[in-house]
């Protein structure tokens, strides 16, 4: 996929002097790259373009990511793995089952408001289409990871009803996941509050060990 981003930047000088490539870190390639995406959208953003913000020579960037797909995908798991820790401190106190459900609640909740994600959808939301019906990408399997540690303890505690963890973990993935790809259209009539509060109700009693399995 040849991904272009034609910003003014990309007709005019470097915005700051180049700087030696063992003075940059990838967090400030990162960056750069992250305003790309938002300005531009994501199949508009070049390696061209993001070097030029970085203040860096192309050829830095190139050592470091062979193409935009490698970047971006960096830079959405790292995003992506900040909002999971801060979906964890939703609710540190109760058991294992509402430990769960308020961190996944929060998380959506966090997604619906991170500003990459929402560009990604707004613009490029048909790049997603192969990890939502041919494979799961790295981004979802860190949150199943974090779904089956959640749901051992609850089956431990007894909070959460006995199932294989797995099947449990994978069916959580594809409800929540659906609650964060759909958002655009799900709240054009119905409030995104209430339908992040319907979720808590739906995690809830699913996972719940009177719930019937």
């Amino acid at each position: 996929m040849d991904l272009e981003c034609h910003s003014p930047l990309a007709a005019g000088p470097d915005p700051e002097p180049r700087r030696p490539a063992n003075r940059v870190d990838d967090a400030d390639l990162l960056r750069a790259a992250r305003e790309c995406v938002l300005a531009n959208g994501l199949r508009r953003t070049t390696l061209t373009d993001v070097a030029r913000r970085a203040g860096v020579s192309r050829m830095t960037l190139y050592r470091r990511f062979p193409d935009v797909g490698s970047m971006v995908t960096k830079l959405v798991t790292v995003e992506f793995g900040e909002i999971l820790q801060l979906a964890q401190t939703a609710k540190p106190d109760g058991n294992a089952r509402q430990r769960l459900v308020a961190g996944v609640v929060h998380g959506v909740r966090l997604l619906h408001e991170a500003p990459l994600l929402r560009r990604v959808l707004e613009t490029d939301g048909e790049l997603l289409l192969p990890y939502l019906v041919e494979r799961l990408g790295s981004t979802q399997l860190a949150a199943e990871s974090l779904l089956l540690d959640y749901l051992g303890a609850g089956h431990a505690d007894g909070s959460i009803r006995p199932a294989d963890p797995a099947v449990q973990a994978r069916s959580l993935l594809l409800l929540v996941q659906s609650f964060v790809i759909s958002a655009g259209p799900a709240t054009k009539d119905v409030d995104a509050d209430s339908l992040t509060t319907e979720l808590t109700h739906l995690l809830d009693g699913a996972l719940h060990p009177g719930s019937k399995s």
